[in-house]
């Protein structure tokens, strides 16, 4: 009797354990899923400064994406001088956002690197900080410098560029100041299957 009691709850405690294990690894699953979700473009951002050490941990994300042949063209320059974010914000016209805030990262490509797949390794490096913002409380927004090539001037100016780097987008970022809401951008009609 006690063989087959032992034997019960040990079996209840094998499934209780792999009820547990699979939770854990649907709420992980969840967890990136309500990230990429709950992203959202902020533009307002409150006076506090982002820690260095969360700044460098978005630019670690940036570098954990996705890149063709494992180039890794990209480069991050990380602005928290005032006077380079208010010359960029003057320049920038979709980021004037920039002189609200104590800080912006870059994301540039070294066309040495890549010169044909650099801005495709970038925009993974730009949504991966994005995301890493949205899952760290911070707030932050995609404004493009490249494809324009006065936009490019003006970041290439203010930061001295290299001819070879290419800035491909501002994110401004910051402790967001109000509540935005995503958008929900589901479309099922932008969905096919097998063929057009």
């Amino acid at each position: 009797m006690k063989w087959i009691y032992f034997f019960a709850v040990s079996s209840l405690m094998m499934i209780a354990c792999n009820d547990s294990k699979t939770t854990k690894e649907n709420e992980s699953v969840n967890q990136t899923l309500q990230t990429i979700f709950n992203r959202k473009s902020v533009r307002k951002y409150t006076e506090r400064p982002v820690e260095k050490e969360k700044l460098e941990m978005l630019v670690r994300a940036g570098m954990a994406a996705p890149s063709s042949r494992d180039r890794r063209p990209w480069e991050f320059v990380i602005v928290t001088d005032r006077d380079l974010l208010d010359t960029m914000g003057d320049g920038l016209p979709l980021a004037r956002m920039l002189k609200d805030t104590k800080q912006a990262i870059i994301v540039c490509g070294d066309t040495l690197k890549s010169n044909n797949a650099w801005m495709l390794d970038c925009s993974t490096a730009a949504q991966n900080i994005l995301l890493a913002a949205e899952s760290m409380g911070l707030g932050a927004v995609w404004t493009a410098a490249y494809p324009y090539p006065e936009r490019m001037q003006v970041v290439r100016d203010a930061l001295q560029l290299p001819e070879h780097i290419i800035p491909l987008t501002v994110i401004p970022l910051g402790y967001p100041a109000g509540q935005e809401k995503p958008k929900n951008k589901f479309n099922e009609q932008q969905i096919h299957y097998n063929k057009w």
